[in-house]
């Protein structure tokens, strides 16, 4: 609510200097009246980030039991637009184990839990979590899904080089890079072609220019992650700490 506050005395601040008392009154009412539009849709959307959090939470509650002491933060919901919100396919959420202490450190097992949305997940009421499906993986389910996207997405199938050099490297746009250095180059395809590999009995990977397509077998949805979920959710991973 604060950036909405520094962004109407901005606008406020640039609007032209009309010579009538009445002008500037009824053009600075749609201006607060716009922006107090803007930030009803983003504190729905930040009402919507800690309902997702709670439910993401007690999903791990009652499947972990024994999780002791754990971070878990919402990547999804950062920057979005409340019109934007119902286009999203995946809620990823961070997850790191620590010890409880006194100020502990964050340096715990790290794990993703995915939430893959249904269509409707978002209507008049909020958010419908029956429409979600949970999958909670860690670093070594992680690679194997890696690698075997990057196999897809590349015609690279030895798997001891793939899973080497994504533990080495970093995913990108074009590739896997190891030290700035394109070492597994992707395939380049069109918008309206497909190359699929069948990863699990739950899922097949599709791989198309500039992301990763999940087919979820049990509901028949195909979901997308964005390649810069990717890269960040690999980074999460594979960082120090």
């Amino acid at each position: 609510m604060k950036r909405v506050l520094i962004v109407l005395t901005v606008f406020l601040s640039l609007l032209p200097k009309h010579n009538h008392a009445q002008d500037k009154g009824a053009v600075a009412a749609g201006a607060i009246g716009a922006l107090a539009a803007i930030g009803a849709g983003v504190a729905a959307v930040e009402q919507m980030k800690e309902r997702a959090e709670l439910t993401a939470t007690e999903w791990l509650l009652a499947n972990n039991p024994e999780l002791t002491g754990f971070s878990l933060k919402t990547m999804d919901f950062e920057g979005k637009k409340l019109k934007d919100m119902s286009d999203v396919s995946v809620i990823t959420f961070k997850i790191q184990e620590f010890v409880p202490a006194d100020d502990p450190k964050l340096d715990g097992k790290k794990q993703v839990l995915l939430g893959f949305t249904s269509h409707g997940w978002i209507n008049e009421y909020g958010i419908d979590f029956n429409k979600i499906k949970w999958f909670l993986i860690d670093k070594s389910e992680w690679t194997k899904m890696m690698t075997s996207y990057v196999q897809v997405a590349s015609g690279e199938w030895e798997n001891t080089h793939v899973a080497e050099t994504l533990a080495h490297g970093k995913i990108v746009n074009k590739g896997v890079k190891v030290k700035s250095k394109m070492a597994i180059p992707f395939y380049k395809l069109s918008g309206d072609m497909y190359v699929v590999t069948d990863y699990s009995e739950d899922m097949k990977f599709i791989y198309n220019e500039r992301s990763l397509g999940i087919f979820l077998k049990a509901t028949q949805d195909l979901v997308q992650i964005k390649r810069g979920s990717l890269i960040e959710l690999h980074e999460f991973f594979f960082e120090e700490g």
